[in-house]
C-alpha cells in the first residue's frame, strides 16, 4: 500500500515537473506559425496562419538588430493561397535578422530570428589538387539556444527549477533513508 502511494505521488510529481518547463518556455518556431529560411542572400518566410481580408493576406517585415518594431524593417506583402502564404527579400546583407509576420486582420502570425551568412568566396582552382571553400561561419553549434539571447527572467526561472529539483532530490533521499523523520 505504501509503495503504491509512493509510486503514484512520484508519477504525478514527474508529470508536473515535465510539463512545467514546456509551459514556461517561450514560443518556438513551430508554435509561432512561420517558417523562415535563407538561401545565399535571399530570406524567405512561409506561413499558413493568415486569412484573406480585404484582398490582402498581410505583411512580413525583416528587422535588423538595430530596428525595434515592425514598421522600421524591410516590408514585403504576403502572397499565396489559403493553404500557404509567403514573402521573400533578396540582396540581404550578412547579419542577424528577425522576421515578423502580421496578418491583414492585425494578428501576429509569429516571429523568428535568422542568420544570413556572407557568401563563400569562389574556390580558386589549382593544378595540384581540387579544393573546396570552407563555410564562412562554420557550424552554429552550442548549448540548445545559443543563437538566441534569453533575458535574466528566463534564466532565473530555469535556475529556480534546477535548484528546486536538487532540493527535492536531497529531501527525498534523506526521507527514504530514515522513513520515521520528515
Amino acid at each position: 500500500m505504501r509503495n503504491s502511494r509512493l509510486l503514484l505521488r512520484s508519477g504525478l510529481t514527474l508529470a508536473a515537473a515535465a510539463a512545467l518547463p514546456a509551459s514556461l518556455a517561450g514560443p518556438s518556431a513551430a508554435a509561432s506559425g512561420i517558417s523562415v529560411s535563407t538561401t545565399g542572400s535571399t530570406v524567405s518566410v512561409v506561413t499558413s496562419s493568415c486569412t484573406l481580408n480585404n484582398g490582402s493576406w498581410g505583411n512580413a517585415s525583416l528587422l535588423s538588430s538595430r530596428q525595434a518594431n515592425f514598421a522600421q524593417g524591410r516590408q514585403a506583402a504576403l502572397s499565396g493561397t489559403t493553404i500557404s502564404q509567403s514573402a521573400a527579400w533578396s540582396g540581404v546583407s550578412p547579419g542577424t535578422y528577425t522576421v515578423v509576420v502580421v496578418c491583414s486582420n492585425g494578428s501576429t502570425a509569429g516571429s523568428q530570428s535568422v542568420i544570413v551568412s556572407a557568401p563563400a568566396a569562389p574556390a580558386v582552382p589549382t593544378t595540384s589538387s581540387t579544393s573546396r571553400s570552407a563555410p564562412s561561419r562554420g557550424v552554429m553549434g552550442g548549448l540548445g539556444g545559443a543563437a538566441r539571447d534569453y533575458g535574466p527572467l528566463t534564466l532565473g526561472i530555469g535556475a529556480a527549477l534546477v535548484g528546486s529539483g536538487v532540493i527535492a532530490t536531497a529531501w527525498f533521499l534523506r526521507r527514504r533513508s530514515k522513513p520515521y523523520r520528515l
